[in-house]
């Protein structure tokens, strides 16, 4: 058990207030952006390994979500200001005397958004780790497909006014619980304490309509980046992926290796797309061994346990 603390603070970044998890106090920075319909809380497991390896560790709360400031309208989750919002961050933690190398780390949306600030080069970046979101470039191709247009079917859904939210919030957000323990092959991992967060981030006042609108804001009309000829990514990169996960197939991942100069990715069977909550034993072993320079292990399967194979 690891002996760090997670805190909580308020960060003022970029004309908005965020609610962050912290953890340690190293010269480097790790900056991890959750995914939908998550929270700073699906990095629980992650931020102590983060703090033992030197790191300031920050996880925050996107906008719109938890305790972070709401803004309204639609226009105002365009992938821009969630841009604007990472590059905020940074410059934020420097401001509290944090100057170290910056790692950025990423599941889900929050990867969609990590992917594009490392394309653009918004500010330097020593490592970026992303889990269960592929590359721009090879998810803009697969969207052109009728096999993902179908598992994909929930970014059309939720183009529509109120219906979505409403629909996400009936029954106590049972459908935001059913998003966890649905989909995860490890149910156990997603106890009543854990779900019942998330539950009460839903519902809190505009929350459900702020997370929404991410997919609102970005998937109207043209891309808010096209990524047809994207530059290579020379940011040395670990791609983590649970190879159950429903929503996006693994050979979203193949290809990868031709758009990063510098590329490790690591497959964790019968792990679903809530790959860092679900196996973080594994997860974090494999972290750890990237940023210490040592081989990354295999995950693969002793009965029902994920383990991580040290050879």
């Amino acid at each position: 058990m690891s002996g760090q603390t997670i805190s909580t603070a308020y960060i003022e970044a970029n004309g908005l207030a965020f609610e962050v998890d912290m953890c340690g106090e190293g010269e480097k920075l790790a900056l991890l952006l959750h995914g939908f319909p998550e929270s700073k809380h699906s990095w629980r497991a992650q931020l102590p390994v983060f703090a033992e390896l030197g790191y300031t560790a920050w996880a925050p709360n996107l906008r719109g979500y938890g305790g972070t400031s709401r803004p309204k309208g639609i226009a105002a989750y365009h992938m821009d200001h969630l841009l604007d919002d990472v590059a905020g961050l940074i410059d934020a933690a420097r401001a509290r005397g944090v100057q170290g190398p910056v790692t950025l780390v990423a599941h889900d949306w929050g990867g969609a958004i990590a992917w594009t600030f490392v394309l653009k080069k918004l500010r330097p970046l020593e490592r970026f780790i992303v889990m269960n979101l592929p590359h721009p470039t090879l998810m803009g191709r697969a969207l052109r497909t009728w096999a993902q247009l179908k598992k994909s079917w929930y970014i059309f859904f939720f183009q529509i006014p109120w219906l979505p939210e409403k629909m996400m919030l009936l029954r106590n957000a049972q459908p935001i619980a059913e998003a966890f323990r649905g989909m995860a092959v490890d149910k156990s991992r997603f106890p009543d304490s854990v779900l019942d967060h998330y539950r009460k981030n839903a519902q809190l006042p505009g929350a459900m309509t702020a997370m929404i609108n991410y997919y609102r804001a970005n998937f109207r009309g043209k891309p808010p980046v096209e990524w047809t000829e994207p530059p290579v990514v020379d940011v040395p990169t670990l791609m983590i992926w649970g190879e159950e996960d429903a929503a996006l197939g693994k050979e979203l991942t193949y290809g990868t290796e031709d758009l990063v100069t510098d590329f490790t990715i690591r497959y964790l069977p019968q792990v679903s797309h809530w790959v860092q909550q679900e196996a973080p034993e594994a997860v974090n072993a494999m972290i750890r061994a990237w940023i210490e320079g040592r081989h990354v292990p295999q995950a693969g399967l002793s009965g029902r346990l994920l383990i991580a194979d040290q050879n």
